[in-house]
């Protein structure tokens, strides 16, 4: 599920005021996704989260329920 602060992030970057986001729901999906977006997007979600996504795991990333359970993995470990 998507946490409410990756949906934040992901619409305040995209200047976006709501849009229904699912597990499921594709980037070109989003309005005003696009790829210089998708870039500022990942930026801003390392940025709030303090992580690093590495190039591959973004690219396998077929859904923002994806984008959310990478992030989670990557807070888990930071953990332990």
């Amino acid at each position: 599920m998507i946490s409410d602060r990756l949906k934040s992030i992901i619409l305040k970057t995209l200047a976006v005021k709501d849009f229904p986001m699912q597990d499921e729901t594709r980037a070109d999906e989003v309005p005003g996704w696009d790829s210089l977006n998708h870039v500022r997007v990942i930026v801003a979600v390392e940025k709030e989260f303090n992580v690093k996504l590495k190039g591959l795991e973004i690219l396998r990333l077929k859904n923002i329920g994806e984008l959310q359970k990478l992030v989670d993995s990557k807070l888990t470990n930071t953990n332990k």
